[in-house]
């Protein structure tokens, strides 16, 4: 059942994946996750290979080939067991597949490995995964706007995402981030985001650390009134992230959206009346002005 479920994930999922597939990124790191594969396999190559097998088959994998391959299948699986999005799936394949051929290319031959990782570091400087573009209600906060925004007005509630673009975990956060703010922004419940990675001090003055280690990217944070009333992944006292996952669901039941998506429907609906015309004060009439010659009547009649 463990293997049935991504399975059938992965095959609901499949026309997406295959437009993901088709982008220069995800062809480059196909073609180099089955490199080894593919020189093993192939006739005319793998002929000159060398091979610990016993029938001396020097086209096939050998007993020591096969353990690393079915010890990546182990991390690849246990690894994505704390996936969100299929993005995440197929780049933790991809990502693992590379490593596992780097240790493959090297015991083969040491000038293939050296070949092999020097393709790896030039496809990680020059290739970077394709950043999300579809739809969203998100603003993006600078350093010189995000504080102003927060306390702008304290009827509003505020949820920012702390991010870094070279965050792997934060470009797959992204299309569940904007699935969020499609569905629960309105003018009570507001999204932002802000880059720390460019913006230090903004790291600095929200205490979110950029290190890989500390884990805390990305970090969502819920502002009232200006002021944070919860964050998440929360923080130990070392610093380091607790563990979190940032599915929707989590992130529905721990912020409590829907009730909040309420309230602020509430204070919409309030905020309209006030600002309809019944609500202005009536404009007083114009007196009529007086007919002239009257007063010299009245004179007369006295």
């Amino acid at each position: 059942m463990a293997l049935l479920t991504p399975l059938f994930a992965f095959l609901y999922h499949l026309p997406q994946v295959y437009k993901w597939l088709l982008k220069p990124y995800y062809v480059a790191s196909l073609f180099m996750s089955v490199a080894f594969l593919a020189v093993r396999k192939t006739p005319g190559i793998c002929d000159h290979l060398a091979s610990q097998r016993e029938d001396g088959n020097s086209c096939d994998f050998d007993w020591r080939e096969v353990e690393i391959l079915m010890f990546l299948s182990a991390i690849v699986m246990m690894k994505n067991r704390r996936a969100i999005t299929v993005e995440q799936h197929v780049g933790n394949i991809f990502l693992f597949s590379k490593v596992a051929n780097v240790i493959l290319f090297f015991r083969l031959d040491i000038r293939m490995g050296l070949l092999y990782l020097t393709l790896c570091i030039v496809f990680l400087m020059t290739c970077k995964p394709p950043l999300y573009m579809g739809p969203e209600y998100i603003k993006y906060f600078s350093d010189k706007t995000i504080d102003d925004e927060l306390n702008k007005d304290s009827r509003v509630t505020w949820i920012v995402e702390f991010f870094a673009n070279w965050s792997p975990e934060c470009q797959s956060f992204a299309s569940v981030y904007a699935d969020l703010s499609l569905k629960y922004n309105c003018s009570g419940l507001k999204f932002g985001k802000v880059d720390i990675g460019r913006y230090g001090e903004v790291s600095k003055r929200y205490k979110v650390s950029t290190s890989p280690l500390s884990k805390q990217l990305p970090s969502l944070v819920l502002f009232q009134g200006g002021k944070e009333v919860m964050r998440r992944p929360q923080v130990d006292k070392k610093g380091r992230a607790v563990s979190w996952s940032f599915t929707e669901e989590n992130i529905i039941r721990e912020f409590n959206l829907n009730e909040l998506y309420q309230k602020s429907k509430k204070l919409s609906r309030n905020k309209a009346e006030k600002l309809s015309p019944s609500q202005f004060p009536p404009v007083p009439e114009e007196e009529e002005p007086e007919q002239p010659g009257a007063d010299a009547e009245s004179k007369k009649d006295k």
